[in-house]
């Protein structure tokens, strides 16, 4: 008899998985017949870190806001500046993780108030991949007039954009590149997925997006051109900041050197021909 599964509809990989396996992404599987999320309250990393750091340049500026990881992606970036936790499935959780429960989080958030604290920031890996954690904690958040930030990179279903965003106060996307091709062949992607997910945000929160310019990958004058073209023809998206920041050598990509400061100034020129706010960064 062959053995039942069913296929994860969280983001575009739509993994099939039979009973005790995990999809793609490392923090989803099949377990007693359900699709659940593994790492549900599992917190890998915890800072209060600047709000511009996220980086938010146009979103409650100079505060701070209290950051939180757990594990795992849905992409496959080979320049992730995190692979640590982003390619971890977590299984030895005891070293430098643990369990916080949504209202442990929300509580240790508004204890930081006095230092400045607006809110919670899921970042670090992509925190959709565990979207029910994301609005069970930032409904609570809510509740005590704090703020809720996804750091993303916007990978995610249809479904999954309309259960979280509502909840949700702003968001920095990686729009990593603007070719189809390079999101799936190089990072294991899909575009158009992005695409629609920041027109759902943009309609409902702040929201500020993110281009890494790596040399031969995204780094060239008329492809700059199509993005901020396209951010611009959403409703209101010249006023949508981007920030146009510059690569150093990570992960897979060690051999590569850093992109070149004034590739990075100049293609900020170019953006500014369509957006009101880009900020180069990385510098």
């Amino acid at each position: 008899m062959s053995e039942e599964r069913q296929v994860c509809t969280v983001c575009p990989h739509r993994c099939s998985l039979g009973e005790g396996s995990t999809g793609l992404c490392r923090a989803r599987g099949l377990r007693g017949g359900k699709l659940v999320p593994l790492h549900y309250g599992v917190v890998s990393s915890l800072a209060l870190d600047p709000i511009e750091k996220k980086p938010l340049a146009r979103f409650c500026p100079s505060s701070s806001i209290l950051s939180a990881g757990g594990f795992g992606c849905n992409l496959r970036c080979p320049f992730c500046q995190n692979w640590e936790i982003s390619s971890s499935d977590g299984s030895d959780l005891s070293a430098y993780a643990r369990r916080v429960s949504p209202e442990e989080l929300a509580e240790l958030a508004d204890a930081l108030r006095p230092r400045g604290n607006i809110g919670l920031a899921f970042t670090y890996n992509e925190p959709l991949i565990c979207w029910e954690y994301v609005a069970d904690t930032a409904k609570l958040l809510r509740e005590r007039g704090l703020k809720t930030v996804l750091v993303t990179n916007g990978c995610a279903s249809a479904p999954v954009a309309d259960a979280v965003l509502p909840w949700v106060d702003a968001l920095n996307i990686d729009l990593k590149c603007f070719r189809a091709e390079t999101y799936e062949k190089l990072l294991g992607g899909d575009l158009e997925t992005v695409k629609g997910f920041i027109e759902k945000a943009a309609a409902l929160c702040h929201v500020e997006l993110t281009t890494l310019i790596v040399p031969g990958v995204n780094d060239s004058e008329e492809e700059i051109r199509q993005l901020t073209a396209w951010v611009a023809s959403l409703p209101g998206g010249e006023e949508i900041p981007l920030h146009v920041t510059r690569f150093f050598p990570r992960y897979h990509m060690t051999d590569r050197p850093p992109t070149p400061r004034q590739t990075v100034l100049r293609l900020a020129e170019l953006a500014r021909e369509r957006l009101k706010y880009v900020y180069p960064g990385n510098l």
